[in-house]
C-alpha cells in the first residue's frame, strides 16, 4: 500500500483542518464538518481547471490532463489553507 502524506492543522480552539483523505480515520477526532473546496471540471476544449471560487481562490489551468489540475488543486491548498 502507499504512503499517503496527511496534513493537519489545528488551531488554538482544537479544530482540525486537511484535506479529506481516508487514509486516516477523521471521525476519531470527533464531529466533520466537510465542505468543498474547489472544482476540477474540463472545458469544452478539453483542458482541465481547478476553479478554487469555493475557498475565494482563483481559477489554476488550463491543464492537458484531469491528474496535473488535481495535483495543482492540491498544491494550492495545501499553500493557501494549510499554510504549507
Amino acid at each position: 500500500m502507499p504512503k499517503t502524506e496527511v496534513t493537519l492543522v489545528v488551531d488554538k480552539a482544537g479544530n482540525i483542518k486537511t484535506l479529506y483523505t481516508e487514509a486516516i480515520n477523521l471521525r476519531a477526532f470527533g464531529k466533520l464538518d466537510i465542505k468543498r473546496a474547489s472544482h476540477v471540471e474540463p472545458d469544452a476544449k478539453g483542458d482541465w481547471w481547478a476553479d478554487m471560487k469555493p475557498v475565494h481562490g482563483p481559477k489554476l489551468g488550463p491543464f492537458k490532463t484531469r491528474s496535473a489540475a488535481l495535483k495543482a488543486e492540491v498544491s494550492w491548498l495545501k499553500k493557501h489553507r494549510l499554510g504549507g
